[in-house]
């Protein structure tokens, strides 16, 4: 009976054969499809979005089944209403100002997933050649704020904490492409912005090291976040495990950066022949060091929040600003697409 059966095996089995070879074949396409994520950033393609060009470069998006397009913004309230209208189901943008836009629209389908910058890069850069070395230094001068800027929204918390008369202050609306070149001239005597941005972009343009202040606001009282990864709350719900492959690629990203910022730094530089990697290089460097990996990072892993930090940063935008609507934390912050596999821990 046993050599019968294997006689008749052949015959049986060969049509099922093809047919299992043949449905692979045609099923192989459907496996390594890439679902297309279109997603902004804050501002330009500088040093610290190299964790986002390593995740492609790297192959980590592409392992978690993501074709990700990444897009330069216009500073840090820019990202919030394009991932709100779903123009980008992703974006990178400051948490305050998310809290902000969630309260004046509160049924807009946005949240921050992430937080990147543990420690907000909010910072008042100035120049000792023009008087500032302090934030009380500021009363009586000249401060150039660009109004869509993050840490220009955070100036009256920072203000408040330090007890400045913002009447005595005389406040110049300055473009992004003019915010250093007027520090660089005199025109202000300082100026906000992210603290990697504005003290080396001013560097950048002739200004001696040792003439530059950078007063970091987190240094000054503020107690707030930085800058989150934010998500379509609609797109999120109908793709949950593609929004845990992001993150999960950026926090590999993330790694990799620190691991070698030179190599970060060039997978921008391959996207901008024109980049000044040294520059880069530093910026990343500073981003790492001072905002991304934190002693509490470094100890919980990137990403999540403190929720008794995140309370008393609620409590410290309502010094200088009105909720409409009663604070609610959990709509602002949500840990549910974080990655629960220890891939976003940094050691």
């Amino acid at each position: 009976m046993t050599s019968v059966r294997r006689k008749w095996e052949p015959i049986v089995t060969r049509p099922l054969l093809l047919a299992s070879l043949l449905g692979a074949v045609l099923a192989a396409p459907a496996a390594f499809a890439q679902t297309s994520v279109p997603f902004t950033l804050d501002w330009r393609f500088e040093g610290p979005a190299a964790p986002y060009f390593l995740a492609i470069d790297n192959g980590y998006f592409e392992a978690e089944g993501l074709d990700v397009e990444i897009s330069p913004g216009q500073g840090s309230l820019d990202a919030i209403p394009k991932v709100a209208t779903g123009a980008f189901p992703i974006g990178f943008a400051d948490m305050a100002s998310v809290i902000k836009f969630i309260d004046q629209n509160p049924d807009a389908p946005v949240t921050a997933i992430m937080m990147m910058y543990d420690v907000p890069a909010f910072a008042v850069v100035g120049r000792r050649s023009l008087g500032v070395e302090t934030p009380a230094d500021l009363e009586g001068r000249v401060l150039g704020a660009p109004p869509p800027d993050g840490a220009w929204a955070q100036f009256p918390v920072f203000a408040a904490e330090q007890g400045l008369d913002m009447d005595a202050i005389t406040v110049e609306p300055v473009g992004f492409p003019t915010r250093e070149p007027m520090l660089a001239e005199g025109q202000v005597a300082a100026v906000t912005g992210f603290s990697f941005t504005s003290s080396l972009s001013t560097m950048r343009l002739g200004v001696p090291e040792d003439d530059i202040v950078v007063m970091l606001m987190a240094d000054y009282g503020v107690d707030l976040y930085g800058n989150a990864i934010i998500v379509n709350t609609d797109w999120a719900a109908e793709n949950p495990e593609l929004v845990t492959g992001f993150l999960r690629a950026v926090a590999q990203g993330v790694r990799d950066a620190a691991a070698d910022p030179e190599a970060g730094v060039a997978a921008i530089a391959a996207r901008n022949p024109a980049l000044d990697s040294e520059l880069e290089v530093a910026r990343l460097n500073m981003a790492l060091r001072d905002n991304i990996l934190t002693d509490w990072v470094m100890e919980n892993g990137i990403g999540g929040i403190d929720e008794e930090r995140f309370a008393s940063s609620l409590e410290q935008i309502a010094m200088t600003y009105e909720f409409t609507n009663e604070p609610d934390a959990s709509r602002y912050f949500t840990s549910e697409y974080l990655p629960t596999d220890g891939s976003l821990m940094m050691e």
